[in-house]
This record gives C-alpha cells, sequence and structure tokens, in this order.
C-alpha cells in the first residue's frame, strides 16, 4: 500500500512542477460589455463586429467618429524560472539543521544488524501424540 502512495504522490508533485514552471496567456473578446469567447493557448474567436474600423463621417462641418465596440484583454501567467536552490546562500541555522539532520538519519540505522534473537537457538519440542487425531469427530 505504501508503494502505491508513494507513486501517486511522485505524480502528483511532477504535475505541480509541471505546471509551476508553464507559462501561459488567457485572452477573453468582449463586445462591448459581453464576454464573448475565452481561450487559453491560441486566440479567442472573434464576434464578427471587429471588421469595422473606427470611421468618420463629415456631414455639414461636423464630425462623426464611430468607435469599434470590440476589446480583446490578454492576461499573461508566467511560469517559474529556477528551480534550484543556491547552495551558497545556506544561513548558519539552515547548516546546523541540515548537518544534524544528517547525522541522525546515519546514527537511525546504527546498531541494527548487532541485534541477537532470542528464537535462533530455541529449538521446537518433540512431537508426542498428534493432538489433532485425538480430538477429530466424525458424523455419520
Amino acid at each position: 500500500m505504501t508503494k502505491i502512495s508513494y507513486k501517486i504522490l511522485a505524480v502528483l508533485m511532477s504535475f505541480v512542477v509541471l505546471f509551476s514552471t508553464t507559462s501561459f496567456a488567457i485572452t477573453k473578446h468582449f463586445c462591448g460589455e459581453t464576454l464573448v469567447d475565452t481561450s487559453i493557448f491560441s486566440k479567442a474567436s472573434t464576434c464578427g463586429m471587429e471588421s469595422q474600423k473606427d470611421t468618420s463621417v463629415t456631414i455639414s462641418g461636423c464630425s462623426i467618429v464611430k468607435k469599434d465596440c470590440c476589446t480583446d484583454v490578454q492576461i499573461l501567467i508566467d511560469g517559474q524560472d529556477e528551480l534550484q536552490l543556491q547552495v551558497d546562500k545556506i544561513t548558519f541555522e539552515q547548516q546546523v539543521f541540515i548537518t544534524s539532520f544528517v547525522h541522525t538519519y546515519i546514527n537511525l540505522f546504527e546498531g541494527l544488524d548487532n541485534n541477537v534473537s532470542s528464537y535462533e537457538e530455541y529449538k521446537p519440542p518433540l512431537v508426542v501424540r498428534q493432538i489433532f487425531k485425538i480430538d477429530e469427530t466424525y458424523l455419520i
């Protein structure tokens, strides 16, 4: 069971690293105040009204400017660039923690080979009678 949980945790952590380092863009197309389309990794589809460019009409000395009602919004999400820790910037407290952790981990398994089992010299008793045959009952 623990091997499966370690594998699942390793896959989840690899996805965390993958998604934290990936950069992507979210594009949105608005027609007036209405959101028409949202897209990730590609350009959002348009509503077809953006083809009308800003036009100005001059009537008897007055100019009327017709503006485009469509807008595109792009949100950029940058991923993390650096994944390695810089070892030269470790503080003294971190150095003390690392050395004490390594020292205790190495000494954790130090005396396991020297343990003596008390059952190695034990010999099982001889079987005088087969007790399971004495206690058997048969239904006829």
